[in-house]
């Protein structure tokens, strides 16, 4: 049957129409995020990097979309979650501690992996050097300082009796042994007597924060540790069942029940890491993308949970705190 000029045409022109259309939708981007713990509770704690990317122009569902994939505050599971995310070949895999970093990088050599860390990501093995990472790895490493040292001293403040603390460390973690330094000279500085205790499995905390009462120690700092972070809620239960007053490093503590956290500012650092994901997910090589080094640190208390131990805070203390919960 023969085909007419105007039918021609009009399936020519229906072609064009769908050209203009296909290169009007830009392709989506697919980005895998790896939480430490449960997603419910790490979602919170990324909404920054959520934030910072929706003002970047990625929308979720839009021209960008999410994966979540929730590492249960177990290192083998993390492995073999990190594993399954590089299977699928992303544009992206954001990695938002040390450990899940670690986990994405052994995974993949080529799916670009961008990580948040207060760990110094060339002694990790993440990058080569800060300025040219060399790998498919980058992303903002937050440098902490003496916050340990400082964190204790405003312990000091906030408990002027407390002579004799207990601190709990992972021996597993990628920080142990730099961890364990910095707490006892902290200790020594501020003259606090450190009761130390270490742990390789997750049932053992339990039992130590027992111990530490059964002692007579009120107080616990905590080391940063991938098992302890993704359990967080679970760890201020524990405390709060043995009348312990918890300090720790991340923000995310003090809003799971912590007295007092001090050390890096996790928004501004997930603020920094969007702008890097917005570089590699328009073409940037985290080979050759800096690492970014961020300084900002902040003080959170928590008054309900000083409330709660019966620890009295002066209101000029409070006033110098950068947040001050409940």
């Amino acid at each position: 049957m023969a085909i007419t000029r105007r039918a021609w045409l009009c399936a020519f022109s229906a072609v064009l129409a769908g050209a203009r259309v296909a290169r009007a939708q830009p392709r989506q981007a697919q980005v895998v995020v790896l939480f430490p713990g449960d997603a419910e509770d790490d979602e919170p704690a990324a909404r920054a990097f959520f934030d910072e990317m929706r003002s970047l122009g990625w929308n979720d569902g839009g021209n960008v979309a999410y994966e979540r994939l929730s590492g249960r505050g177990v290192r083998e599971y993390v492995d073999r979650l990190a594993a399954a995310a590089a299977e699928r070949a992303p544009d992206l895999i954001y990695a938002m501690t040390t450990s899940t970093a670690l986990a994405a990088a052994k995974a993949t050599d080529a799916v670009p992996v961008l990580f948040t860390t207060t760990a110094d990501p060339v002694a990790a093995g993440l990058v080569v050097t800060l300025a040219q990472p060399g790998r498919n790895a980058t992303g903002v490493y937050h440098l902490t300082g003496n916050s340990v040292t400082r964190r204790f001293e405003l312990l000091k403040q906030v408990l002027p009796q407390a002579n004799r603390i207990g601190a709990v460390l992972d021996r597993r973690s990628p920080e142990y042994e730099r961890l364990k330094k910095t707490f006892q000279q902290a200790a020594a500085h501020v003259r606090i007597e450190l009761a130390l205790a270490e742990f390789t499995n997750y049932e053992a905390v339990a039992k130590i924060f027992a111990g530490f009462r059964r002692d007579g120690i009120s107080t616990v700092a905590l080391g940063s540790s991938f098992t302890l972070f993704s359990r967080r809620r679970d760890i201020a239960l524990y405390a709060a069942r043995n009348s312990l007053a918890l300090v720790a490093h991340r923000v995310e503590w003090a809003e799971a029940g912590a007295l007092l956290t001090y050390g890096a500012d996790v928004a501004d650092s997930q603020r920094r890491a969007a702008r890097i994901a917005d570089r590699i997910l328009k073409g940037g090589a985290p080979a050759r993308i800096p690492v970014e080094q961020a300084t900002r640190l902040e003080w959170v208390v928590n008054r309900r949970t000083a409330g709660t131990l019966g620890i009295e805070l002066a209101p000029a203390l409070l006033k110098r705190a950068d947040r001050v919960i409940g």
